[in-house]
C-alpha cells in the first residue's frame, strides 16, 4: 500500500505524497484518461519535458535547468507564476471563511472587482463575472442579441475567440469548426475591410460584430482608423461593438485595453478572462453598457436568465482583485509597454539580416515573428521541401530548438502558419529579451549557414506529417 493510500485510508489527504508517489506517470495518465494525442504530440516534437516547479518567469525541470517562458499558459500568466501578492490574497479569502456562493446574497467581493474593472472603461456600466474566456464570449453573443433582437453576428476571419459551440461559431479558423457543424448563423469578413461589414449590416440582421484588436493567430492588428470606423457604421445600423481582449486585454499589447490604441473607440461588450485569474483560479468578465444589461435582466422574472454556477466566487474575486493592485502598484501596463518595444525594436533589426525572416509585428508584449521563402537557392530547397510536406513547420523548426537547446517555451502562432507568437509574463525585462533574442539569433545563424541541427530535425517533421497525412 501506499502513503497516499495509507492516507486516503484514515480519511486524510496528502497531496504532496500523491505526487511523489505518481508524478512520474504524469504522461501515462494523459495517454490513458485524457486527450491521448497530447502526450503523442510532445513525444514526437520533444516537447515532453517534466517541469517541477515554476516562479515568475520561469520553470525549473527536475535537474534544476531553468527555462524561460514566452508563452505565459498561452497569456493567462500575465503576473507571472506564484506573485506573492495574489498568493496571499488566494490565502487569505480561504481563511477566511466566508460564506461563499450562496446564490441567494450580495457579496461584495463581485461588486468590489466590478467597480475595479469598469474604472478602466469609463464608458462600461456593469459586469457579469464567468470562468472562461469562451463563457465570457457567449455571454457578450447572448446580451447582443438579446440587446437588438437581431440572430447574427459577425466575425473576422481567422479569429478565435473560443471553443464551446457559440464562440466556435465566431471562430474563423476552420480546423477548429470541422465536424461540429450545424454552428449559429454567423459570418466572417476580412479584418480591416470596411466595405463587407457594410454589405452585411445593410442585410438588417446583424446583432454585433465582435473583433480581437490584435488577432492572436498570426498576430495580426487591425488597421488604424478600422475599429472607430467599424464602430461608426455598427451604431449606425443599430448593432453593437464586441471587443474580445481575452488574451489582449489587461496590459498585454502596452495598454490596459488594446481598443485603447484607437482614439474614440468605445467597444459596446468587453470580453476578459486569462490574466485577471492570476494564474491561480479561473475567472471572466463581460463588461457592457447599462441598456444592453438591462435589456437581459429585463424583469424579476428574469432575474436568473443568465447566469454561471461558479461566476463571482470568492476566490476568484480576491485573485482578480489582487491581480488589478499588482498592475497598478508595480506599473505592469507600462513595463509591458517598454519591455515589448524593446524587444520587438531587437527583433526587427534582424529582418535585413536573414532572408527566412519575413516580418517581426505586434504591439506591447504580444509579438509575431513571421518567416517566409528566402531568395537563395540553397535555403529555397529547403524552404519549398518544408512547405510541399505542411506549411507550418519551418516555425516548428525553430520552436523546438529554443526549448530544446536554449531552454526558452515558445509557440507556433496557428495551424499552417509560419509565425511564432510571443506572449511572455508582462514582468519579464531586458535580461529575458537578451536571452530570448541571443537565443533565436543563434538558430537563425545555424539555418542560414545550412547547420545539421535545425535542418535535421525538419525532415523529421517532414516524415512526421507525411505519415498523419
Amino acid at each position: 500500500m501506499t502513503t497516499a493510500e495509507r492516507a486516503a485510508g484514515t480519511g486524510e489527504f496528502d497531496l504532496a505524497a500523491l505526487l511523489a508517489e505518481r508524478g512520474a506517470e504524469r504522461y501515462e495518465l494523459h495517454t490513458r484518461y485524457l486527450n491521448h494525442q497530447l502526450p503523442r504530440m510532445l513525444h514526437t516534437i520533444g516537447f515532453d519535458k517534466v517541469y517541477e516547479r515554476a516562479e515568475g518567469a520561469y520553470f525549473w525541470d527536475t535537474d534544476g535547468a531553468d527555462y524561460l517562458d514566452m508563452l505565459a499558459g498561452f497569456g493567462v500568466m500575465g503576473l507571472g507564476r506564484h506573485h506573492p501578492v495574489v498568493r496571499k490574497a488566494l490565502h487569505d479569502v480561504v481563511d477566511a471563511d466566508l460564506a461563499d456562493l450562496t446564490r441567494f446574497d450580495c457579496p461584495p467581493l463581485p461588486g468590489l472587482l466590478a467597480e475595479r474593472l469598469l474604472a478602466h472603461s469609463p464608458h462600461l456600466d456593469r459586469v457579469f463575472f464567468g470562468n472562461s474566456g469562451t463563457e465570457a464570449v457567449e455571454t457578450a453573443l447572448k446580451f447582443a442579441r438579446r440587446a437588438t433582437g437581431r440572430p447574427r453576428t459577425l466575425y473576422c476571419e481567422h479569429a478565435f475567440h473560443g471553443l464551446t459551440t457559440g464562440s466556435l461559431s465566431v471562430n474563423g479558423e476552420d480546423g477548429f469548426r470541422a465536424g461540429f457543424d450545424p454552428l449559429l448563423p454567423d459570418t466572417a469578413v476580412p479584418l480591416g475591410d470596411l466595405d463587407a461589414l457594410a454589405r452585411e449590416l445593410k442585410k438588417g440582421d446583424v446583432a454585433a460584430l465582435i473583433v480581437e484588436p490584435i488577432q492572436g493567430k498570426g498576430v495580426h492588428e487591425a488597421p488604424p482608423g478600422y475599429l472607430r470606423a467599424a464602430q461608426e457604421l455598427l451604431h449606425r445600423h443599430k448593432a453593437l461593438l464586441i471587443a474580445d481582449e481575452v488574451q489582449t486585454g489587461l496590459g498585454r499589447t502596452g495598454d490596459f485595453y488594446a481598443y485603447q490604441h484607437e482614439d474614440g473607440v468605445e467597444p459596446d461588450l468587453v470580453c476578459v478572462a486569462k490574466a485577471l485569474s492570476g494564474g491561480y483560479v479561473p475567472v471572466s468578465a463581460t463588461l457592457g453598457k447599462d441598456w444592453i444589461f438591462k435589456k437581459v435582466y429585463s424583469s424579476i422574472d428574469r432575474v436568473l436568465v443568465h447566469s454561471a454556477s461558479f461566476g463571482g466566487n470568492a476566490q476568484a474575486m480576491a485573485a482578480g482583485l489582487a491581480v488589478l493592485s499588482v498592475m497598478e502598484n508595480e506599473q505592469i501596463v507600462a513595463n509591458a509597454r517598454a519591455t515589448g518595444d524593446l524587444l520587438r525594436t531587437r527583433l526587427a533589426a534582424l529582418v535585413d539580416k536573414y532572408e527566412l525572416l519575413a516580418d517581426v509585428r505586434g504591439r506591447g508584449l504580444m509579438i509575431g515573428i513571421e518567416f517566409g521563402r528566402p531568395t537563395s537557392l540553397g535555403l529555397r530547397s529547403r524552404w519549398t521541401m518544408l512547405q510541399a510536406a505542411r506549411k507550418g513547420l519551418f516555425a516548428q523548426m525553430v520552436v523546438v530548438p529554443l526549448l530544446q537547446r536554449h531552454r526558452i517555451l515558445t509557440q507556433v502562432s496557428g495551424d499552417h502558419l509560419e509565425v511564432i507568437k510571443l506572449i511572455p509574463p508582462l514582468i519579464v525585462g531586458e535580461k529575458e529579451v537578451d536571452r530570448f533574442v541571443d537565443a533565436f539569433t543563434e538558430i537563425m545563424d545555424d539555418a542560414h549557414g545550412g547547420g545539421g541541427l535545425i535542418w535535421d530535425f525538419g525532415k523529421t517533421l517532414v516524415k512526421q506529417a507525411v505519415a498523419n497525412r
